[in-house]
């Protein structure tokens, strides 16, 4: 039987209190350090003390960190960890910028410390359940992928945009679910809430293997979705990751005898299936997968690689929408 994983959590906020709970829930693991500059606002350390940084961590003599700080502390904090050859899972966006990213990464793979990000939405049912039907082949040729992501603004964030910080998510599931990179983006954004960053974007992209995408990312909307729409040869997936849904329009086979209708509509409409299937909390597979990873068994985490280019593809939209241009790859 394997000896229990040593964990520590650096960031105490709105995530890091779930991150500490999910910590605490999974077997082959302890929590046994926390720290945060600020305190503990949501009472998460239960009898461990409060550290003031990632030292104290370190000084724990932990096998492994959470890192669930502001976006612009991930380098330092990151760098500091690989460097006292700590494995880490570090919230998503990787870091501020694709430079930060950069050394982000080869600090770990130069250590040979397994680092991951953040990027839960993988690890949602839905998704989950999609990647597997288009790697059988369920929709045939891909098309397109569109995406929506708005709601309300969340009053967390202070350090980066929408795009940073919401439409990583997009970017990173857009990718890693058709299994091509990003080849080009397209963007334009918005300042209407009177802060620094932009809080709206509308993105279209193309990927490697040819698919086109849409993106719309807000922080300005009472209506909260989270949606991704795959639409291939034999019709469209649609994931909703807030309910965890799958669904299924199937294109129809069936002719359409009204002939108005049936030059009006194109494809035809075919079955509608939504699929059942186990919905586990998509923090706790995160977790779940970084801990088999530092274990060493080869667990399906977001590589600090991968998350590298997602802050690569998020800083060409904000150049995309800068010089009014379509940014290359």
């Amino acid at each position: 039987m394997m000896a229990q994983l040593r964990a520590g959590l650096i960031g105490l906020g709105m995530m890091g209190r779930h991150h500490a709970r999910v910590l605490r829930q999974i077997d082959g693991v302890d929590l046994v350090a926390v720290a945060d500059a600020t305190g503990d606002p949501h009472g998460v350390a239960g009898n461990l003390t409060v550290g003031k940084g990632v030292e104290d961590l370190v000084r724990a003599g932990i096998d492994y960190a959470v890192v669930a700080v502001p976006t612009q502390l991930h380098e330092e904090i990151a760098l500091y960890l690989a460097e006292n050859g700590v494995h880490a899972l570090v919230e998503k966006p990787l870091a501020a910028s694709v430079e930060e990213a950069e050394r982000i990464a080869t600090a770990f793979e130069g250590k040979g410390l397994i680092g991951a990000v953040g990027h839960i939405e993988r690890f949602n049912p839905a998704l989950q359940q999609l990647r597997s039907r288009l790697d059988r082949g369920e929709l045939g040729d891909l098309y397109q992928v569109v995406t929506r992501r708005q709601g309300p603004f969340p009053g967390r964030i202070a350090d980066v945009g929408v795009i940073k910080d919401l439409a990583t998510h997009d970017i990173d599931s857009t990718a890693w679910i058709t299994r091509s990179p990003f080849a080009s983006v397209a963007a334009h954004t918005a300042h209407k809430s009177g802060r620094t960053h932009e809080d709206l974007v509308a993105a279209v992209g193309k990927l490697a293997n040819g698919v086109v995408t849409s993106h719309l990312v807000n922080w300005l909307s009472p209506l909260k979705e989270r949606v991704m729409i795959v639409t291939g040869e034999r019709g469209a997936f649609v994931a909703d990751t807030l309910t965890a849904d799958l669904t299924f329009y199937a294109n129809g086979t069936i002719e359409t005898e009204w002939e108005q209708l049936a030059g009006f509509r194109g494809v035809t409409e075919g079955d509608v299936i939504r699929y059942s299937f186990a919905k586990a909390e998509p923090l706790k597979t995160e977790h779940e997968a970084f801990r088999d990873a530092v274990n060493g068994s080869g667990a399906s985490i977001v590589t600090m690689r991968e998350g590298l280019e997602t802050v690569r593809v998020a800083e060409a939209m904000l150049k995309s929408a800068r010089l009014g241009a379509e940014v290359t790859l």
